[in-house]
């Protein structure tokens, strides 16, 4: 299997196009993911193909937002953008969005260590100048001047609900930013219960983008099984400052998520 020609076309189905160089870059963040991932449980996904799908697609499905009129598709590739992803794991979707959008300037924050050392030799080696890897608890990097309100676009893949993610994400945002939570057939559940937590920190829904990764002709998103490869862009416009108060220290946005009678 050509593996270039495979990334290509995968990504060409969700009418994402890279250059060749950045194509190497992405085939190279592959090889230093499974090479670490036999000595450190990063992801569960490692077949190179599963790896194409269900993480760099998936990542740089946020171009969605242009075709929906929300960005343009400059803005994402050229702009000037700050972006921040909160609990970025194995660098998804930051590290990839990173090497698509040389414009944007990308922080990829972690609590844990060894995780941000091993983007920073991802980033080094793939001499990445627009992205950083920071370590750090939401909780506490969101209340420092530096960091608090000055992204234009928080995006998240964690595992959380929409609740606890927002209350991670949106005090990282600036008035008129967006945060996207990249969700799952459980956003249906999540939504109305974090309605109020998302009215408490600033933001209001603005839109929401469902799509499969992987389409098929007879699947329809309306009133069929969600599906391993159904996905969900859920957006949140920040409108006003996120009070003082939060986010609350940890472990209480994960514990005892907002909403509910919970401020």
């Amino acid at each position: 299997m050509d593996q270039k020609q495979y990334l290509t076309d995968i990504l060409q189905q969700q009418n994402i196009v890279l250059s060749d160089r950045q194509t190497e870059q992405l085939l190279l963040f592959y090889d230093l993911l499974a090479a670490k991932n036999r000595v450190m449980n990063l992801t569960t996904i490692t077949d190179f193909q599963e790896v194409c799908l269900k993480h760099f697609a998936d990542s740089l499905s946020l171009y969605r937002l242009a075709e929906k009129g929300i960005l343009t598709g400059e803005e994402l590739s050229d702009g000037a953008l700050k972006l921040i992803d909160v609990g970025c794991g194995a660098g998804f979707p930051g590290l990839v969005l990173a090497v698509a959008c040389p414009g944007m300037q990308v922080t990829l924050l972690d609590s844990l260590q060894k995780r941000v050392g091993f983007l920073s030799e991802v980033i080094e080696k793939l001499e990445l100048v627009n992205c950083k890897a920071l370590h750090g608890r939401a909780e506490d990097l969101a209340r420092q001047k530096e960091y608090r309100q000055t992204y234009d676009l928080a995006v998240s893949r964690a595992v959380a609900n929409l609740s606890t993610l927002s209350e991670y994400c949106l005090p990282f945002v600036r008035e008129g930013g967006l945060f996207v939570a990249y969700k799952a057939a459980r956003i249906k559940e999540e939504a109305p219960a974090a309605a109020e937590a998302v009215r408490l920190l600033g933001g209001v829904y603005e839109t929401e983008i469902e799509f499969y990764l992987s389409e098929k002709p007879d699947q329809k998103i309306a009133g069929q099984p969600a599906g391993d490869n159904y996905r969900n862009l859920y957006v949140i416009r920040k409108m006003k400052p996120t009070p003082s108060r939060y986010p609350r220290k940890a472990p209480l946005p994960a514990k005892s998520p907002l909403g509910n009678g919970v401020r």
